[in-house]
């Protein structure tokens, strides 16, 4: 049975440059490991984690890897809060005239 059918919402993984085929400008820390993709799109046959899968994007792109999750989630963030930028709304609109809400 397999962990996704066609058209589930999944993410791929991909090695695009293995280390050696790395440019040799790059910094050494970059150089030492390889160019990895990781996308999101829909699958376009059944398949199971681990397995080469083809997934089309949100924009129509059509790419190839390795099944790695299935219904992923969001987790990126934008750090935490800047108290100095928390309250610059307020400040504006009480400089252009409004309440300050």
């Amino acid at each position: 049975m397999p962990d996704a059918v066609k058209g589930t919402w999944v993410q791929i993984h991909r090695v695009v440059l293995k280390s050696e085929e790395r440019s040799p400008h790059l910094p050494d820390d970059t150089k030492k490991v390889p160019l990895e993709l990781r996308l999101k799109g829909f699958l376009t046959h059944d398949a199971c984690i681990g397995d080469e899968v083809e997934i089309e994007t949100l924009i129509g792109r059509r790419v190839k890897g390795r099944l790695v999750k299935v219904n992923p989630e969001y987790d990126h963030g934008f750090g935490r809060p800047v108290p100095e930028l928390l309250t610059i709304g307020m400040e504006l609109r009480k400089i252009l005239g409004g309440d300050g809400r």
